[in-house]
């Protein structure tokens, strides 16, 4: 059974994460006349943001170029993005099994230091950056290849030392 529900209003909304409470009526925003945030759609995720818009930019993406999911990019957003299988987290790979379920792995951008980072998880599975295993946080760089369970992903930044969404005139 799926955990996504319909609100009256129309909006997707996955009650495991929310409850029984649209995130997008539950904020105001349609009674206000303000543009609500639309659900995601394709198995995009939604992140909760302090934007009014629920606007959360992109920093980066991964890129599945071999696996189940082989084609499919994936968003990352700032601060942490956790990997797993499960539609929960923020960067959901369908269909691997030999993926964990919750925090295989995670990718976490800082945007004071302008570099992102993958982070090993919880999982039991392990995760490599280049074909080398990542026991603690390793730096990326452009298109790293990351690999967990039977997925290949490579990482291609948007934000770094040349442009950051809140930071764009600060050079280094």
């Amino acid at each position: 059974m799926s955990d996504l529900v319909r609100c009256s209003n129309g909006h997707m909304y996955n009650t495991k994460r929310y409850g029984n409470k649209c995130p997008f009526c539950d904020a105001g925003l349609e009674k206000s006349g303000r543009r609500v945030p639309q659900p995601a759609i394709d198995g995009e995720k939604t992140q909760t943001t302090d934007d009014p818009l629920g606007i959360e930019p992109v920093v980066g993406w991964l890129v599945c170029i071999e696996g189940e999911q082989k084609g499919k990019d994936y968003k990352i957003r700032k601060g942490r993005n956790f990997i797993g299988r499960s539609d929960e987290m923020d960067i959901a790979i369908l269909g691997d099994m030999s993926i964990s379920r919750k925090n295989h792995a995670a990718i976490s951008y800082n945007q004071k230091q302008r570099n992102f980072f993958l982070i090993p998880g919880d999982g039991r599975g392990d995760v490599y950056r280049n074909n080398e295993v990542a026991y603690v946080p390793v730096e990326l760089s452009p298109y790293d290849l990351i690999e967990l369970g039977k997925c290949k992903l490579i990482f291609i930044p948007l934000c770094g030392v040349h442009f950051d969404w809140e930071n764009d005139d600060k050079e280094d």
